[in-house]
């Protein structure tokens, strides 16, 4: 249970109330660290799964564990961002984006009940998908003056991206599972 790919997963589940503490001090170390432990957990999600495959150690305790650590840094990154920012530009797709969260999750794990969980697997749109918004996210925490100053819209620009890529892919998955989600059989 405890290989090397579910030590990097839970590792970054670990980061989330570190990451949580240094984005609300207020200094240009603690914002460093904050984009350094976001950048760490991107890193670790991209690495967990590649060494479960490469390695050939994919285990359900991982397959369970590697989504919810996602969820959990982008969901809570999304919310403090959306708290310090307090824009209509980054609140519409953050909520798009958490929204869509919760919503496949729960069609998963229906589906998964049905007997039909492979319908609903990731798609090439949902990896996109996660690749734009974990680049919105670093744009945004970047664009502090005291780091690099990235224009913030570039960070709202991908966020939108990743929050239209986002309803693209709920759709595809919903499309999917829509004839077990209609059938009179309780089956699917």
């Amino acid at each position: 249970m405890w290989n090397l790919p579910n030590i990097l997963t839970a590792f970054r589940i670990a980061l989330v109330p570190l990451f949580v503490l240094f984005f609300y001090i207020d200094t240009v170390a603690a914002r460093w660290i904050t984009l350094s432990i976001f950048c760490v957990a991107s890193a670790t999600d991209f690495f967990d799964g590649f060494l479960a495959r490469r390695l050939n150690i994919e285990s359900p305790f991982g397959a369970f564990l590697d989504p919810v650590a996602d969820k959990l840094m982008v969901a809570i990154t999304l919310i403090l961002l959306v708290e310090r920012e307090a824009t209509v530009w980054l609140a519409i797709p953050a909520m798009v984006i958490i929204g869509r969260e919760i919503t496949v999750s729960a069609l998963r794990e229906w589906m998964a009940e049905m007997g039909s969980r492979a319908v609903v697997q990731v798609s090439w749109v949902g990896k996109i998908k996660t690749v734009c918004q974990l680049f919105a996210i670093f744009l945004l925490l970047l664009s502090s003056p005291d780091i690099f100053n990235v224009p913030k819209s570039i960070g709202y620009l991908f966020m939108w991206i990743a929050a239209l890529l986002t309803l693209w892919s709920m759709y595809n998955y919903l499309r999917a599972a829509w004839p077990h989600l209609t059938s009179e059989n309780k089956d699917g």
